[in-house]
C-alpha cells in the first residue's frame, strides 16, 4: 500500500475533521502544482512569435476587455489578443491537471467523471470569465504603478489563481464526495 493511501486511511480512522484537513493540505499541493503548470504557460506562450503580434490587437468581447498598453516610448509592452491567449490557455490546462489529480489523489473519488466534468467545465468556465475579466484589469493597473511587464503579468495571474483556490476547494469537496470504494461496494 502506498504511504499516501496509508496516510488517507489514518485520517478516515480519525474522523471527518481531519479528513477534511488532509485534503485540503493535498489540495494545496494540487493548486501549487496546477499554478505552476499556469505560470510556464503564462511565461512560454507569449514566445510564440504568432502570439506576440497578437498583442498589438487590442481584444474586447462582453465583459472581456484587453487593451494594448505601451511603454512611454510608444512600444507595446503587454494586452491585447496575444495577453488574452497566453493567460486563458494557460489556465484552462491548469484547471484540467488540477480536476484529475483532485479527483484521483485528493478525494480519492470514484465519482462519475461524466456527471462531474460538465459540472466541473461550467464553474470553470464562470471562474475562467471572471478571471479573463480581472487578470487584463489587475495587469493594466500593476503596469500604471510602474511594474516591469512580466511582473505585472505573473501578480494578476497569481491574484486570480488565488482567488480560484478558494473557490474550487468547496466545489471540488461536493463534486468528489463518492469514494473509490463505496462504487466498488455499491457493484
Amino acid at each position: 500500500m502506498s504511504k499516501l493511501k496509508q496516510i488517507d486511511q489514518a485520517a478516515e480512522n480519525k474522523g471527518s475533521l481531519l479528513v477534511t484537513v488532509w485534503q485540503f493540505v493535498k489540495f494545496i499541493v494540487v493548486s501549487l502544482l496546477a499554478m505552476l503548470v499556469q505560470v510556464a504557460l503564462t511565461n512560454l506562450i507569449p514566445l510564440i512569435p504568432a502570439i506576440q503580434e497578437m498583442y498589438a490587437q487590442e481584444f474586447n468581447l462582453w465583459v472581456l476587455s484587453y487593451p494594448v498598453n505601451y511603454d512611454e516610448l510608444g512600444n507595446i509592452i503587454s494586452g491585447g489578443l496575444g495577453y488574452c491567449i497566453a493567460f486563458n490557455v494557460a489556465n484552462i490546462v491548469a484547471q484540467i491537471v488540477a480536476f484529475f489529480v483532485n479527483k484521483e489523489k485528493t478525494f480519492n473519488s470514484g465519482a462519475n467523471v461524466a456527471v462531474t466534468l460538465p459540472i466541473y467545465i461550467a464553474f470553470t468556465i464562470a471562474l475562467i470569465f471572471f478571471s479573463a475579466w480581472l487578470s487584463p484589469t489587475l495587469n493594466t493597473l500593476f503596469l500604471g504603478f510602474g511594474w516591469a511587464e512580466a511582473l505585472a503579468r505573473n501578480a494578476a495571474m497569481m491574484v486570480c489563481s488565488a482567488l480560484q483556490f478558494f473557490l474550487y476547494f468547496p466545489v471540488d469537496k461536493i463534486l468528489f464526495h463518492k469514494k473509490k470504494e463505496e462504487k466498488e461496494e455499491q457493484k
